[in-house]
């Protein structure tokens, strides 16, 4: 089937819905962008940023990626955190990994999956970083469940590390990274205790959060 038809009309419905709860909301919508959010997230499908926060679209700017990762050679990501920084002017920077994440169990494996392998890397990399800690886990569940958090917590010190973070706080602007993770299995948020708002806090938090 060339056209999902299905898809355009739950879209439909969609649309008529916001328009019966609010006729100028796409009037308002189109006028403009100003989300005080930066969602940095995975790329799974099962961790939706508008839903799961509640927010409604234009309240929260959205890069996704497998593993949520903030990498210093992906023009994209770099990209989204600046436009997003200077153009958007968001207060708050989201690093926001999950439970279950495919990627961060694909890099605990021994295995080749092609392409990816190259993506994977980096994640391999923040494993060897915190392996002592994280082979000290016996249990293989919650070994990968802190394997998730430690990771979100690097893609956390990778992004105030940006020339474009760095740059933000000596101009003095009010931004915050913070650092999150999502369960699956409840729908909740947890708050990894993780939220930077300066240059001089960020290796204190830093190693408050992966507490090694």
């Amino acid at each position: 089937m060339r056209v999902l038809k299905h898809l355009f009309d739950k879209n439909r419905r969609w649309a008529d819905q916001m328009t019966a709860d609010d006729p100028q909301f796409f009037q308002k919508l189109s006028a403009q962008q100003s989300p005080q959010y930066l969602w940095i997230g995975c790329a799974d499908s099962r961790v939706p940023a508008t839903q799961i926060t509640g927010l409604m679209p234009g309240e929260i700017f959205v890069h996704r990626n497998i593993a949520n990762m903030v990498v210093h050679t992906d023009l994209n990501c770099l990209s989204v955190i600046q436009y997003a920084v200077e153009t958007l002017g968001v207060k708050h920077i989201i690093v926001c990994g999950h439970y279950g994440c495919g990627g961060v169990r694909a890099a605990m494996q021994n295995k080749e999956y092609g392409l990816l392998d190259n993506w994977l890397l980096h994640l391999k990399d923040v494993y060897r970083k915190h392996e002592t800690t994280l082979n000290a886990i016996d249990d293989d569940s919650h070994r990968y469940e802190h394997f998730c958090e430690l990771n979100v917590i690097e893609q956390v010190y990778n992004v105030c590390h940006t020339t474009i973070v760095q740059g933000a706080w000596r101009r003095g602007s009010e931004l915050s990274v913070h650092g999150w993770i999502y369960g699956i299995g409840d729908g909740l948020l947890k708050d990894l205790d993780l939220c930077v708002t300066s240059s001089d806090e960020v290796q204190s938090l830093y190693r408050m959060a992966v507490r090694e």
